[in-house]
């Protein structure tokens, strides 16, 4: 086997040697936009919640502190906020004795139902071998999983 002189990890037809993945290319997201001051909101513990509250109509702050009992009024309030903010919920103030404010989804907010269902259906699907991994790791035990098996044998993952 023809090895590399220079140790550029090539032979000498130019060809990668052995299962050394190609660098990654520094412009490799040069053609997407730039997403790093948008974070998604929805990979939060409550904002999926409160979109499968809001789905059926507006709701008053009191209504969704009903199915959404363990979350404390404070984080409830940032959470709205923080939807509204992204354009996924509008509030609506309605003048009286005393003010009512409703929440109700935007066209945008509406958007997320499509991948908040494929997020579910992934979870329903691979929910207890993420559990398993998690508990693994917890614990320091190896996991049961056919990648982490061949990496530690000096393998490559199959992904």
């Amino acid at each position: 086997m023809a090895g590399s002189r220079n140790g550029s990890g090539r032979d000498q037809h130019g060809r990668r040697l052995g299962r050394v993945p190609e660098p990654l290319a520094p412009d490799m997201f040069a053609g997407c936009a730039d997403h790093t001051g948008l974070p998604v909101r929805v990979g939060d513990k409550w904002t999926a919640k409160i979109l499968v509250c809001l789905r059926d109509g507006p709701r008053r702050f009191s209504e969704l502190q009903v199915p959404l009992a363990p979350i404390t009024p404070k984080v409830l309030t940032e959470s709205l906020r923080a939807m509204e903010r992204d354009g996924l919920v509008v509030r609506t103030a309605h003048p009286g004795n005393p003010p009512r404010v409703e929440y109700a989804l935007t066209a945008l907010g509406r958007s997320l139902f499509a991948p908040l269902a494929a997020s579910c259906a992934w979870n329903a699907a691979h929910g207890e071998e993420l559990r398993k991994a998690r508990e693994a790791s917890a614990t320091g035990g190896p996991q049961d999983d056919a990648n982490a098996r061949r990496i530690s044998s000096g393998g490559s993952p199959s992904w």
